[in-house]
């Protein structure tokens, strides 16, 4: 087969890349320039140095102009809209698995092959399973949960049945580039992880400062933006309180942020839109799984009940600190993933 492999310079695509010419295949290195931040050109240079090692051909995508309106204008829509977006499960559906593809399809390419820590089966029925990556502690199939089966159907993930430490041993010893270096756990997009200064230079029209407001309605404090602040959040309140406050609603149209304590951050429900069934169908009734409301966040069993074509209702068996809404909400049974949404509010 002829697979492209998106090659970011990272130890995870570099390896996906090498597995894939061990096993014979035709393989074509593609790279996506997405910013002009100071880390692309770096990352444009290991991509291309770990293609040369490998005997391979290297494209370089300049995807920066649907990059800018797909993902960046939504983040900072979002952001300025009281919520805290989540840009990368975006990035995947639209941009990785998307326009990328399109381009890796002109060069000839059967298959898109990505360093994610997933995995894909197929079912006797013709069906493709979103799975968990087989390192637990390295596993992204949260970030692929806006996956269609028409994308898994011609996706692959060659690390995701190996450990990160078994792929990093292998980096170092090719001495691919990135082996060396300490992974970013950072937005792509956002330099040295600083968001208040992204959203003050993309969007500063949008910067009004407001009340911070008690549970009770009474201003105790004023913000600096909406935008920089997110459900959960204690730190940079600069509230003063013999307890400690943290952030626990977010209200654009009356642009305030509203604090209370830790135990005030604790929900047992949300609601969420933007719905993706990795099998293509919304089950029609209420059903049992365990859910993931951030990247990092421990699953947690609940019952999601739909309201309509598009949006779901979820209770959980305990409460969850920090429900915040912009982010995804990924739904499991085991270790295949049924789909996911966008989180809209807290509660019913």
């Amino acid at each position: 087969m002829k697979i492209a492999a998106a090659m970011s310079g990272g130890v995870d695509s570099s390896i996906a890349a090498v597995l894939l010419k061990q096993a014979g295949h035709e393989v074509i290195g593609i790279t996506m320039q997405l910013t002009d931040t100071a880390e692309q050109p770096t990352t444009v240079a290991d991509a291309r140095q770990t293609a040369q090692k490998l005997g391979i051909p290297h494209h370089v995508i300049d995807l920066r102009d649907v990059f800018e309106q797909t993902i960046i204008t939504v983040f900072c829509r979002e952001y300025s809209l009281g919520r805290t977006p989540n840009p990368c499960v975006l990035c995947n559906r639209e941009i990785k698995f998307g326009v990328l593809w399109e381009k890796a399809k002109e060069l000839g390419a059967d298959f898109l092959a990505t360093g994610h820590y997933a995995r894909i089966e197929k079912t006797r029925g013709g069906k493709f399973l979103l799975k968990k990556g087989k390192d637990k502690h390295k596993d992204q199939s949260y970030f692929l949960c806006r996956l269609t089966q028409e994308q898994l159907s011609r996706t692959l993930f060659p690390v995701g049945s190996l450990t990160k430490a078994s792929v990093k041993q292998m980096a170092q010893k090719m001495g691919i580039p990135a082996a060396t270096r300490p992974e970013s756990q950072e937005i792509c997009f956002v330099s040295d992880d600083d968001h208040a200064s992204f959203l003050r230079e993309h969007i500063p029209e949008q910067i009004k400062p407001g009340p911070i407001l008690n549970r009770e309605g009474e201003t105790v404090g004023q913000h600096q933006g909406i935008m920089f602040y997110t459900v959960g959040q204690r730190k940079g309140l600069n509230v003063t309180s013999p307890v400690p406050l943290y952030v626990t609603d977010i209200d654009p149209i009356n642009n305030a942020v509203v604090v209370g304590t830790k135990k005030d951050t604790y929900s047992s429900e949300l609601v969420a839109d933007n719905l993706n069934w990795i099998t293509g169908a919304m089950p029609e009734k209420p059903f049992r799984v365990k859910a993931r409301i951030r990247y990092r966040h421990p699953e947690a069993a609940a019952i999601v009940s739909p309201l309509d074509a598009n949006s779901v209702h979820v209770k959980f068996a305990k409460p969850q600190m920090a429900i915040t809404p912009g982010q995804t909400v990924v739904f499991y049974d085991g270790d295949t993933v049924i789909g996911g949404g966008r989180i809209i509010k807290q509660g019913r």
